[in-house]
C-alpha cells in the first residue's frame, strides 16, 4: 500500500502558500501586523496537521513553537549579516569615490602660488637634473608617498634656466639662495648652464647667497657661481678631481667558463675590455687621460675665476689634502676657509638670520621670506611649451638614455618611438625646423641606423635638422648626429667614439662543468646559433666579425658624408676614440659651442623663423601606457626601510643594468657602437 504522505504534505505547502498570499493581501484591508502573526501561525498549524494526520496535536504545536523559538533567535544573526554585507558594499563604495576625487585633485588641482613681495628665489634641487623627465604617473607619486619611500626626484635643465632668468627681471625676487645639498647627479655641461643663468641674476643687480652642510664637487661647482659661500661649520667641500674606472673581469669569465665573443674595430675601442682584460689598456688611458685633463682643467679654472683664487689652488687643495688639514687642525670646514672655497662658516639657524637682515621674515617669522623654485615654476610660462596659435616654429625632440632597437622603456631611445616623434614633425606643416637633444654614449647600431634615415627623411622633406648635444651625444647617438645641418655641442659634451662591436656569450662550459650539456639536431650547421648554452660555430664567427668591420665602414662613409671629411681624416679621429667638446670642434666633428637655446636659435635661422618658436614634440602616450612605463621605475616604491648594505648594492644593480640595457634588448643584428664610458663619470656628484 503506497504512502500518501507526500502527495498530502503538497498539497498542505499548497495550501499554506494559498493562505499566506490571502493573508497579505488581507493586510491591504485592515488587518493590523499582530494579527497578520496571528493568522499566519494558525495557518502553519493547519497545515502541518493536514501533512501529518496520525501524530498528536501537542507534537504539532510542540513543532511550531520550536520553529517560531529558532525563528526569532536566529533573527538578530540574520539582521546582523544584511547590515555588514550593506555596509560593505556602502563603504567600499565611498572608498572608491574618494580614491577617484583624491585623484582627479591630484590630476586637476593647482594652486595659485603667491610671490612674496621682496623675497629669495631657493633654488634647493633635490635629486637628478635631466633633459626629459622619465614617466612617473600620479599613482606612482601617491604611493611612495603614502609608504613615506623617497621619490627619485628629477628636475628640467630647461625649468631651472627659465625660473632664474624669470626671477632676474622680476621685482617680487630680490636674491637668489642656493642650497645645493641634495642634488644627486647632473652633467657638467647642465651645471655649465645653470651658471650661465646665474650670471644674468647677478647682471640685474641682484646678489647670489650658496649655503650648504657639506658639499660634493658638483655641488659646490653650481654654488661657486654664487657672490658667497657659507658652509656648516663641521662640513667639508669634498673635491677629488675626474676619472674613470671600471671592473674588469677576463679572470672571473675565465673561472665560471664564460665564452664571451668579441668583435671589434679600431686601436681605442675599448668599450669591451672590462670582458677581455683585468686592466685598461696603455692606448684607452692615453686616451682618457686627454678628456679627463681638458674637463678637470675647465671645471678648476671656473672655480679659480669665480672665488678669484689661482687654478693651481683648487689643484692644491685636492692633491695637499693631508697637510691641508693639519694646517686647519683637522677642520675640514676651516681648511675650505684657508683654501679660500668658502666665506665663511655658518650653521642652519645663522644661515636663516643672516637672509632675514638682506630680504625679512617670512609670514609667521620662522625664517627668511622665501618661494622654492617649483613654486615659482608654476607662475610662468616655461621655454617651448605653449606655442602660438597656428604660427611656424621649431620643433624639439629629446632623446636620452642608450639606443636600442623598438620601444622605449623608462631612460631608454627607441627607434621606433623616436621616429614617431620625427614623422609627427616632418608631416606637421607647423614645423619647419627639427632640434634633436641629444644625451646619450650609443647602444644599437641597427637602432641609431633607423634614426638616422627617419632624420635624412626630414631633411627630404626641406625642413632643417640641428643637433643639440648634451653631456653625450657618442658612438651610435654620433652616427644619429653625423648628416644633420648643423651639430652644436657643449666644451665638455663627450662625443666621438665611432666604432662599432659585436658581443655574444656563450655558456656551454659553463653548464659543462655542472654536468649539464646541449645537444641535437639541425638542418644547417648554423641551426643552433642564438642559443646561449651552445657553443658559437666558427662560421658564423667569422661572419660576424666581417659584418662589424662593414658596420664600421659604414659609419666611417657615413661621418665622411655628413662632415664633409675625406674618409682618411676621420679614420684618424674615429677608432672609437671619444673626444670632448671643445677638442670634437677642432677635429671638424660638431659646427660650433652653444647650448639647447642656440641650438634652436641655429634652427630658426636656416628656416627663416625668429629665434624663439621652439615647441617640444613629446611622445604621444595613454595614461595606461605611462602606468606600465613607470612601473620600471617600481623601486621608488620598494627602497624604503632597507638597510644601507642593500641599499648600495641595489643602487650599483641598476647603474649597471641603465648602463647595460641595450645589450639585453633585442636587437636584430647584435652590433653595437656605444662608447659604455660609466655614467658616473659623466654626472657629477
Amino acid at each position: 500500500m503506497q504512502d500518501k504522505r507526500p502527495e498530502k504534505e503538497t498539497k498542505s505547502r499548497w495550501l499554506f502558500k494559498k493562505h499566506r498570499y490571502s493573508t497579505d493581501q488581507a493586510g491591504t484591508s485592515g488587518l493590523n501586523k499582530n494579527d497578520k502573526s496571528r493568522i499566519l501561525w494558525l495557518l502553519t498549524l493547519l497545515s502541518n496537521a493536514v501533512a501529518f494526520p496520525n501524530l498528536p496535536y501537542q507534537i504539532i504545536i510542540r513543532s511550531v513553537i520550536l520553529k517560531s523559538f529558532f525563528s526569532l533567535i536566529f533573527l538578530p544573526f540574520r539582521w546582523a549579516w544584511k547590515f555588514l554585507t550593506t555596509g560593505a558594499a556602502i563603504v567600499s563604495s565611498l572608498l572608491f569615490l574618494s580614491f577617484v576625487t583624491l585623484l582627479l585633485i591630484l590630476l586637476l588641482y593647482h594652486p595659485k602660488t603667491e610671490v612674496p613681495d621682496g623675497a629669495a628665489l631657493v633654488l634647493a634641487p633635490q635629486g637628478n637634473i635631466v633633459e626629459k623627465k622619465s614617466a612617473l604617473d600620479p599613482m606612482t607619486k601617491m604611493i611612495n608617498n603614502m609608504a613615506g619611500a623617497p621619490l627619485h626626484e628629477e628636475l628640467l635643465l630647461q625649468d631651472i634656466i627659465d625660473t632664474i632668468r624669470a626671477a632676474a627681471s622680476d621685482d617680487r625676487i630680490k636674491l637668489l639662495a642656493i642650497v645645493p645639498d641634495h642634488l644627486k647627479q647632473a652633467g657638467l655641461n647642465q651645471l655649465q648652464d645653470i651658471g650661465k643663468a646665474i650670471d644674468e641674476f647677478k647682471d640685474s643687480g641682484k646678489a647670489v647667497i650658496a649655503f650648504g652642510d657639506n658639499l660634493t664637487q658638483g655641488q659646490y661647482y653650481l654654488a661657486s657661481w654664487a657672490d658667497e659661500i657659507y658652509l656648516n661649520p663641521m662640513g667639508a667641500v669634498d673635491l677629488k678631481g675626474f676619472g674613470v674606472f671600471r671592473l674588469y673581469m677576463r679572470d672571473l669569465l675565465e673561472k665560471l667558463a664564460v665564452n664571451f665573443h668579441i668583435f671589434k674595430v679600431g686601436t681605442f675601442k675599448s668599450a669591451l675590455e672590462p670582458y677581455i682584460r683585468n686592466d685598461m689598456s696603455p692606448e684607452a688611458k692615453k686616451a682618457n687621460q686627454q678628456w679627463l685633463t681638458n674637463l678637470w682643467d675647465r671645471y678648476s679654472n671656473d672655480i679659480a675665476a669665480h672665488r678669484g683664487i689661482p687654478p693651481r689652488a683648487v689643484n692644491n687643495a685636492v692633491n695637499r689634502l693631508a697637510d691641508n688639514m693639519q694646517a686647519a687642525g683637522g677642520d675640514s670646514g676651516q681648511m675650505a676657509m684657508n683654501n679660500g672655497l668658502v666665506d665663511g662658516l655658518k650653521t642652519r639657524s645663522a644661515i636663516r638670520k643672516y637672509l632675514k637682515t638682506l630680504v625679512g621674515n617670512n609670514k609667521d617669522g620662522s625664517s627668511f621670506k622665501q618661494i622654492g623654485i617649483n613654486d615659482y615654476l608654476t607662475t610662468i610660462t616655461p621655454s617651448y611649451a605653449r606655442p602660438g596659435q597656428g604660427e611656424d616654429r621649431v620643433g624639439i625632440i629629446v632623446a636620452q638614455g642608450n639606443i636600442v632597437y623598438g620601444e622605449s622603456k623608462v631612460g631608454q631611445i627607441g627607434s621606433s618611438s623616436v621616429n614617431k616623434q620625427i614623422r609627427r614633425a616632418r608631416k606637421d606643416n607647423r614645423i619647419k625646423a627639427l632640434v634633436l637633444r641629444v644625451d646619450s654614449g650609443g647602444g644599437s647600431a641597427f637602432a641609431s641606423e633607423l634614426i638616422r634615415q627617419e632624420l635624412l627623411l626630414t631633411q627630404q622633406a626641406g625642413k632643417p635638422v640641428v643637433i643639440s648635444m648634451g653631456s653625450m651625444a657618442a658612438s651610435g647617438a654620433y652616427w644619429i648626429s653625423a648628416n644633420a645641418d648643423k651639430i652644436l655641442a657643449s666644451p665638455s659634451t663627450l662625443t666621438g667614439s665611432i666604432g662599432i662591436f659585436g658581443a655574444l656569450p656563450t655558456f656551454e662550459e659553463s653548464l659543462a662543468r655542472a654536468g649539464v650539456f646541449n645537444d641535437g639536431i639541425g638542418t644547417t650547421n648554423l641551426a643552433g646559433v642564438g642559443n646561449p648554452t651552445r657553443p658559437l660555430p666558427e662560421d658564423y664567427s667569422r661572419a660576424m666579425q666581417l659584418g662589424v668591420e662593414r658596420g664600421y665602414r659604414r659609419f666611417i662613409d657615413i661621418v665622411a658624408k655628413g662632415r664633409d671629411m675625406k674618409p682618411d681624416q676621420v679614420e684618424k679621429v674615429a677608432e672609437g676614440r671619444v673626444w670632448d667638446g671643445a677638442t670634437a670642434l677642432e677635429l671638424g666633428l660638431v659646427d660650433q659651442m652653444g647650448t639647447l637655446e642656440d641650438a634652436v636659435s641655429a634652427a630658426a635661422d636656416l628656416a627663416g623663423l625668429p629665434a624663439d618658436k621652439g615647441v617640444y614634440i613629446r611622445e604621444s602616450e595613454t595614461p595606461a601606457e605611462l602606468l606600465l612605463k613607470s612601473l620600471g621605475r617600481a623601486d621608488v616604491v620598494l627602497s624604503a626601510g632597507r638597510s644601507p648594505v642593500l641599499a648600495v648594492a641595489d643602487t650599483f644593480f641598476q647603474r649597471f643594468v641603465r648602463q647595460y640595457d641595450f645589450l639585453m634588448a633585442d636587437d636584430p643584428q647584435h652590433m653595437y657602437s656605444h662608447s659604455l664610458l660609466p655614467r658616473s663619470t659623466l654626472s657629477f656628484k
